[in-house]
């Protein structure tokens, strides 16, 4: 059995499994997600057991449907020990202030995902997206008050350009308001964008960084094929997201990864977790396991060792990027 590792979240003291559980995938509103209550909790709860103790959800997935599953599932569990993190920014219903980063919204919203989460507060709150509409001040003024009152512990963002995240920084250390400690970037091993934008900003601030889609939407598992089309049932059947993977680059990187992983006794998905497991700059990857045998399979990728040829030649494909500065 894998025993599961730990690290803090970026320079917080905040101790977070080296894999986070990701739960978009719970709920009713794809065709591709699990649409069973009863597996769903089993999952989060095999999760748990087998030593993940953060878990992120967001109130628009499936609009509050998983931040209820994970709060049922979480039931029974010691609190003091979860971490347990969802996001604000998505639209919750039409009309006026159903969505954005207005004090409004966010104080509005915090309140209901506590109410479906069955919590208390929430380990880390993150801003979904980047709102245009609504001065930086304004959000960071709102998080900051839930920080106070006591129903949030700390304040993340998802999903900026570096210059956005960049300021946003800024200006909470010029207002005195809590900073953002965290940051979801989607990175993978085919999705490398990143690494000349986000990456050394969280690296230089002490930001922590747990990447959302490391296996970029199921690509990375090995489970597609250039000459095939999706199976029935899979992601990229119906799913752009995944579908524009298909690129001769990206199709390079999954031949190592798929080599690799044939040398180790390991499969591609482990592999890449590992890929991303190695570098310095990443926490906890955002694994989004639908099944048991594919979360006890992604937690497999703790024990996966890599060599620095090994990582060279998944990174050969690709066009080279700025790398990441280390983490101190």
């Amino acid at each position: 059995m894998v025993e599961m590792e730990y690290t803090t979240l970026g320079d917080t003291g905040l101790e977070v499994s080296r894999l986070c559980l990701g739960t978009m995938n719970f709920g009713s509103e794809q065709e591709w997600m699990l649409d069973d209550r009863e597996r769903s909790i089993e999952v989060i709860r095999r999760a748990l057991d087998l030593g993940i103790n953060f878990v992120d959800t967001a109130n628009v997935y499936s609009t509050g449907e998983s931040e209820e599953i994970v709060g049922e599932a979480l039931e029974g569990y010691d609190r003091d020990e979860l971490v347990v993190a969802t996001k604000v920014y998505g639209e919750m219903f039409d009309g006026p202030n159903g969505g954005g980063l207005s004090r409004k919204h966010v104080l509005d919203q915090c309140e209901a995902s506590l109410d479906r989460l069955g919590l208390e507060y929430i380990d880390l709150y993150q801003v979904h997206r980047w709102d245009d509409s609504t001065p930086i001040e304004e959000t960071l003024s709102a998080l900051d008050y839930l920080v106070e009152t006591g129903k949030v512990r700390y304040v993340g963002a998802s999903t900026m350009t570096s210059y956005q995240f960049t300021k946003a920084l800024y200006e909470a250390d010029l207002g005195g308001y809590e900073q953002f400690r965290c940051m979801q970037p989607e990175y993978n091993a085919v999705d490398r964008h990143e690494e000349a934008n986000l990456l050394p900003v969280c690296a230089g601030e002490g930001v922590g960084v747990i990447p959302w889609s490391p296996l970029a939407g199921g690509f990375l598992t090995g489970k597609y094929d250039r000459d095939g089309e999706p199976e029935s049932g899979t992601r990229a059947e119906t799913d752009e997201y995944t579908r524009r993977r298909f690129t001769d680059e990206n199709w390079a990187v999954l031949d190592a990864v798929r080599d690799i992983a044939e040398q180790k006794a390991a499969t591609p998905a482990q592999v890449s977790l590992a890929w991303l497991l190695h570098k310095p700059v990443v926490d906890s990857p955002i694994i989004g396991p639908r099944t048991m045998a594919h979360l006890e399979e992604n937690v497999g990728a703790v024990d996966i060792s890599l060599s620095d040829g090994e990582i060279e030649r998944i990174e050969a494909p690709k066009t080279p990027r700025w790398p990441a500065p280390e983490k101190d």
